[in-house]
């Protein structure tokens, strides 16, 4: 008789670099990486019914193009990081607002709203009211961030 294996142990939470939320990483990786991975996932997945009818719903790809802004102005590519304040100033000009122009020298500490954030809300909160707010929070964190490296 063949033993049964045993089962994996539960993958350990660990905070994605781009936005701080704490994620179970998916099988086969661990700590940040396997955060990271677990955010954009969690972000595809809950912004797939939206991209679904974006070919032919205006609104819906505005929202999907708002939601994959913000989520690149909170999760910089690191090979490029200079690009992050092209991301952020093409989040300003989405919103028509302009809460700073230039981003700050160095990325927000602390989110106050991440793709999980956006995510746990769904079942309550339309998704194009929730990208929006996240959106608007992820500008305001980056101009706080801009305030206090300046000193202001």
């Amino acid at each position: 008789m063949g033993r049964v294996p045993a089962p994996e142990p539960p993958a350990t939470p660990a905070a994605c670099p781009g936005c701080g939320a704490v994620l179970a990483p998916p099988s086969g990786l661990t700590g940040p990486a396997g955060a990271a991975a677990a955010c954009r996932r969690l972000f595809e997945e809950t912004t797939r019914g939206m991209r679904e009818e974006a070919a032919t719903d205006a609104r819906a790809a505005a929202t999907v193009g708002l939601a994959d802004t913000a989520y690149a102005a909170q999760h910089p590519d690191p090979d490029h990081p200079a690009a992050v304040h092209a991301v952020v100033d093409a989040l300003v000009r989405r919103l028509a607002d302009d809460p700073n122009p230039d981003p700050a020298p160095q990325r927000p500490t602390r989110w106050q709203m991440t793709p999980a954030d956006v995510a746990a809300d769904l079942d309550v909160v339309g998704l194009e009211a929730l990208v929006d707010t996240w959106a608007r929070t992820v500008a305001e964190d980056w101009s706080r961030a801009a305030r206090s490296s300046s000193g202001l």
